[in-house]
């Protein structure tokens, strides 16, 4: 039987329910809601994806899509207090694009980046995470300064392993440990300092999505043209995308880039 939108919607309103939930379906945009009766907070979901997911991978798609429901739902429905999680304060990189405030209408923390990339603050839970809003750092009497100095400081805690790859005579190297953070090592001075340091042609960065940070060791017009194309792929298959510019790192600046075929980068004005 072919899965269609309706069908969907019937799994999903079965697989969910809770006495707790309320549940809503919206014809006209083709979308399922699941949220907390009581502070009607929640999910909307674009069944039209979903379908498409389970068509590509079946029933494991939409047990992923529940599992990333439920948890998400549990997050919204949770008090989160800040002292004390100090180790689970990290930095999350995030397109310009991105909301800057929540559902309810309350402010996220966040600080500007470059002219593509914004910096928010995440509070990691374990299986997810919260991102932290201006209510939180009232309700604990912090500052943005001192959350972003939490934050930083233990991006440079994890680990930076990479895998390497050699096209065309350039470096390229991928930070992708799978654990929400790997574009926001980007953040991590003292590593890109490092490669900075070891490399012996232009260095530049890319941040496509949230789950990678590349680092190119450009030594020729191709390198140019490769890590465009790399970015590009990367961008359209990212879960979470972030930008499809990379970026020039040159005196501990980052410029976003327009990469020319056969060109050296021109700096984004």
């Amino acid at each position: 039987m072919k899965m269609t939108s309706l069908k969907m919607k019937q799994i999903l309103e079965e697989r969910l329910s809770n006495p707790a939930y309320r549940t809503s379906y919206k014809r006209d945009k083709d979308t399922f809601r699941v949220e907390w009766e009581a502070s009607k907070q929640g999910i909307t979901i674009t069944l039209p994806n979903v379908v498409s997911k389970y068509n590509q991978r079946g029933d494991q798609a939409i047990e992923e899509l529940v599992d990333h429901v439920t948890e998400a739902l549990r997050i919204m429905n949770e008090e989160h207090e800040l002292t004390g999680m100090e180790k689970n304060i990290f930095p999350v990189i995030r397109a310009t694009s991105f909301a800057t405030e929540t559902n309810t209408g309350t402010a996220l923390v966040c600080k500007e980046h470059t002219a593509e990339t914004r910096i928010y603050y995440a509070l990691d839970l374990g299986k997810s995470y919260r991102l932290i809003d201006e209510l939180m750092l009232e309700n604990e009497g912090w500052s943005t300064d001192r959350i972003d100095e939490i934050a930083t400081f233990n991006i440079r805690s994890l680990a930076n392993d990479y895998k390497k790859d050699t096209v065309a005579d350039n470096d390229f190297y991928f930070v992708a440990k799978q654990d929400g953070y790997d574009a926001s090592r980007i953040l991590n001075e003292a590593f890109l300092e490092e490669m900075k340091a070891n490399s012996t042609g232009e260095l530049a960065v890319a941040v496509p999505h949230q789950d990678v940070l590349i680092i190119a060791d450009i030594q020729n017009k191709a390198g140019y043209d490769i890590l465009a194309q790399m970015t590009m792929k990367f961008f359209a298959e990212g879960r979470i995308p972030i930008t499809s510019l990379p970026f020039i790192y040159e005196d501990k600046k980052l410029d976003p880039v327009f990469i020319l075929a056969k060109n050296r980068p021109e700096k984004k004005k």
